[in-house]
């Protein structure tokens, strides 16, 4: 079972890949100090258990499991009780270790993640089946004409009330319509909601700063539960 450890604790970090190389079947692949530099090698790496701390600066535990699309087996680890009855709400997390942690309390996190199994092939598929709904064209209907809209060429959804506008690379539209529903006919893998009133075509973004995007000279603001997503998908160097 290939897993990686995640804790800004030099110690912490040690103490977990100790308590790992008894075990047979735990394979250490990596530790990682911070967040973002984890999410980096989970995007391009498959990975079947993480020993995860909670605190951390930046992200914290909660905010990587919410930019993982179809997450591992994961373990909690923190020095706060406190997070317990948050856990419960992810499917994904196995075990909730409190630290300082012994041998023993490690052995029965191992007993429930191998009692446990988790299909990532069904998420996977889910998703591919999503993104393959949306087609390459958008109607829309202005003044009872329908227009044809290329969907690369949108740059953002605003929403204004019970219309919404619609930016492009050409022109802007305003459409009786909700942000909900036009975001239902754009691809997952290219629109994002980043705020209650805007979606953005992330590959149009230029700069990001604080809470907020720079897209084709609009500043846009990104709230904190949108903010994980974002991130998860850039190509972060």
């Amino acid at each position: 079972m290939n897993c990686i450890i995640i804790d800004d604790e030099e110690t912490a970090r040690s103490i977990i890949a100790h308590l790992c190389s008894s075990y047979d079947e735990l394979n250490v692949i990596c530790d990682f100090s911070n967040a973002l530099d984890a999410i980096k090698f989970l995007n391009k790496n498959e990975i079947d258990l993480i020993f995860l701390d909670i605190h951390m600066p930046d992200f914290t535990g909660f905010d990587l499991i919410e930019t993982l699309k179809n997450p591992p087996k994961i373990v909690l680890t923190t020095s706060d009780k406190n997070f317990a009855i948050d856990a419960y709400e992810y499917d994904c997390i196995k075990d909730y270790l409190v630290k300082p942690i012994t041998k023993e309390r490690f052995a029965k996190t191992l007993e429930k993640v191998n009692k446990t199994t988790f299909s990532k092939k069904n998420r996977a598929t889910h998703s591919s089946s999503d993104n393959n709904q949306k087609d390459n064209e958008l109607f829309i209907n202005i003044d009872r004409r329908l227009i044809k809209i290329d969907i690369s060429s949108i740059i953002l959804v605003e929403a204004k009330g019970d219309y919404i506008l619609l930016k492009t690379e050409g022109k802007n539209y305003t459409v009786h319509s909700s942000l909900k529903k036009i975001h239902e006919k754009l691809p997952v893998n290219l629109f994002l909601k980043v705020h209650r009133s805007y979606l953005i075509n992330t590959s149009k973004i230029v700069d990001i700063e604080d809470n907020s995007v720079l897209i084709d000279g609009n500043v846009i603001p990104v709230s904190r539960s949108n903010r994980p997503e974002l991130m998860r998908r850039l190509n972060l160097l």
